[in-house]
Order: C-alpha cells, then sequence, then structure tokens
C-alpha cells in the first residue's frame, strides 16, 4: 500500500530513542524527508546520518524541547533545511517526572504540553502552505483511564487528547489533520520499561501482568500507527484517538 509520503517533509520530536525513532526511520523507508530533534548531539548526528542512507533528505538538531527559543528555532531551521513542512509528529514526554511534586507537575507542564503547543503554533505557517498538511500528538493510555502511573502524566496525557480533538475541529476547515496516539506499555533498549525491568523488577511484573498478550509493545508497533494516521492514506481521520494497546485499557472508546 502507497502512503502517499515520498517527497514530504516530516518534523519529529525526540526522534533518536524508542517510538519517534522508530517512527523517522519508517517515514524515510516510506521516501518522505525527515527532521528530528533530541537533547544528544550524537545520537541526533548518528539518527540523521542513518535517515539519510535511506535516499532522502535529513535534518537534525540537539535542543531541549523545553526551551522556547531553541524549540521554534529547531523547527524553522527545519522547514528551512528540507523546504517546507507537510506533517509534524510531537512525541517527547517528561517521562523522568515520575513523583507527585510541584516539580512534576511543571515538568509534564512544560515538556509534554508546551513542547506540543509550541510546534504546532510554530508549524502552523508552513502546514497552510502544504497540500497534505498533517498533525499527529503522542498522548498515552495512561491519559485515559487511572493506572500506577503519576497525576501529572496521566493528566496532561489527556490534556493532550482534548487538545488534539479541539486543534482538529478548529484546523478541519483549512483541511489539516490533526489526530493523536496513544499507546500502551512500550518496550525497547534504554527505554523506561527497561530501565523499569532492570530497577524495579517488581513493578515491572506487574505491569507485564496487566498486558492480555503478554507481553508490551514494541516501538516499531506504535511507530507504524503513527505513520500511517499521519500520511495522506489517511486522509479523512481527523480528531481520532489511536489506542494501540494489545487490549490493554479496558474503558470503551466510544
Amino acid at each position: 500500500m502507497d502512503l502517499g509520503l515520498k517527497g514530504l517533509n516530516v518534523l519529529v520530536t525526540g526522534g533518536t530513542k524508542g517510538i519517534g525513532r522508530r517512527a523517522a526511520d519508517i517515514f524515510a523507508a516510506e521516501g518522505a524527508n525527515v527532521s528530528i530533534c533530541a537533547r544528544n548531539a550524537s545520537e541526533v548526528a548518528e539518527t540523521v546520518q542513518s535517515l539519510k542512507k535511506q535516499g532522502v533528505a535529513a535534518f537534525g538538531q540537539a535542543i531541549d524541547v523545553g526551551d522556547k527559543a531553541a524549540l521554534e528555532g529547531w523547527v524553522h531551521e527545519s522547514a528551512k533545511a528540507l523546504g517546507g513542512i507537510d506533517i509534524v509528529v510531537a512525541n517527547v514526554s517528561a517521562l523522568a517526572a515520575a513523583e507527585d511534586t510541584e516539580a512534576s507537575w511543571k515538568a509534564e507542564f512544560e515538556i509534554d504540553m508546551m513542547h506540543t503547543v509550541r510546534t504546532v503554533n510554530t508549524s502552523l505557517p508552513y502546514l497552510e502552505k502544504s497540500k497534505w498538511p498533517s498533525i499527529v500528538i503522542v498522548s498515552s493510555v495512561s491519559g485515559r483511564e487511572i493506572d500506577f502511573t503519576t497525576p501529572a502524566y496521566g493528566a496532561f496525557k489527556a490534556a493532550l487528547i482534548h487538545y488534539a480533538h479541539g486543534l482538529a475541529h478548529k484546523l478541519a476547515p483549512k483541511l489539516i489533520r490533526v489526530n493523536s496516539v496513544s499507546p500502551g506499555n512500550v518496550y525497547f533498549k534504554d527505554g523506561i520499561w527497561h530501565y523499569i525491568e532492570q530497577n524495579m523488577p517488581d513493578l515491572f511484573k506487574q505491569a507485564l501482568a496487566l498486558n492480555p498478550t503478554g507481553r508490551m509493545a514494541t516501538a516499531e508497533e506504535i511507530g507504524s500507527g503513527i505513520v500511517f494516521l499521519a500520511s495522506p492514506a489517511s486522509s479523512f481521520t481527523m480528531g481520532t484517538n489511536l489506542v494501540i494497546d494489545g487490549a490493554l485499557t479496558k474503558g470503551v472508546q466510544l
């Protein structure tokens, strides 16, 4: 199936590891040009080189997405390097905000919420010029159900779903599609669940037992969902929250 991504320009925040990296790889494999950002400069450089090997244009910068000026600068530089913006994937999350403290609430607000809002707002002038404009916001099943994550994490993941749905209605007349993706537990090397497996084995076993399939998702499985939802092949999908969790959650999404 041709997803219609060849030659389109894609921005992915947090594109060097896990879900963001796999989404970036899949976009590139489909012929899209990709720009990524992350905090580690060497990982950004490695990812950009890997993407270029797939025969597409690639760009990246090492930034902290909580830095408004740096984030907005990356968006503008990405548009310049790629020749425009067609698709935006807001993926970064403050997973380190693991305690119910004011610092955690502030981190979730600045990273999960405001990084998304700023990325979208800065990209909109470019998206308005695109023939296939699309925004995908990465949330979590923790935004749909009460689980063992912190109150701040769940609250802002829920806020992202609401933001995406409202934005979809606002931008639909301009044919700019907006959707969200809510992954369940995702396991990959050096990811949060890998860390928990190594350092908090009881919590890992508890979480794993909640997965009816007996395993957690792979970053590839979530990345594939993001890419399809973002692509022209999903051209009439707007305001959807795509849950990819292997039947982890029990709530009915109406």
